[in-house]
């Protein structure tokens, strides 16, 4: 048995999960301004974690990491060209809230940080309510209730 086939097999056993474990650890903004991106995400109210450094910031969330780095730095260490200005990406971040007046609290706190609503919330199709705004970089962020999916304990979502 080789080392390689050792290290997944105790993945396995350590997750009870196969080699690839379905949760998503940390996401990664490319910024083309590090600091007032910083500062945008701690004026919502999220704590800069002391891990964070010059040349990246981090800040943990209820299940995962969010990390901030240079848009060019972040292209070229993934080995793909930096695309220049922004434009929808095909990916949003979204922050489910236990009510609907908890996304228009949450939306304010946004706004009052320097977000731009792209859609202010609205009830859905779906029986939820939603909105969208974007952040300095232009990274869309949907803020949703979602009476579908409960909370658990520690504020994870209960997804069915």
């Amino acid at each position: 048995m080789t080392a390689q086939n050792d290290a997944a097999d105790a993945a396995q056993d350590r997750t009870g999960q196969d080699a690839f474990p379905a949760r998503i650890s940390i996401v990664t903004l490319g910024v083309t301004d590090l600091d007032r991106s910083a500062r945008f995400y701690e004026d919502l109210g999220w704590k800069r974690s002391a891990a964070s450094s010059p040349e990246i910031v981090w800040f943990r969330t209820a299940d995962s990491v969010l990390g901030l780095f240079p848009t060019d730095e972040l292209a070229a260490d993934a080995g793909v060209p930096a695309t220049g200005e922004p434009s929808f990406r095909g990916v949003t971040l979204a922050v489910n809230l236990e009510s609907p007046a908890l996304v228009d609290a949450a939306l304010r706190t946004a706004v009052e940080a320097g977000a731009v609503v792209v859609k202010p919330p609205l009830p859905t199709h779906w029986g939820g309510y939603s909105g969208y705004f974007e952040d300095p970089d232009g990274h869309l962020w949907e803020l949703a209730h979602n009476p579908f999916f409960p909370f658990t304990e520690d504020g994870s979502l209960d997804l069915p």
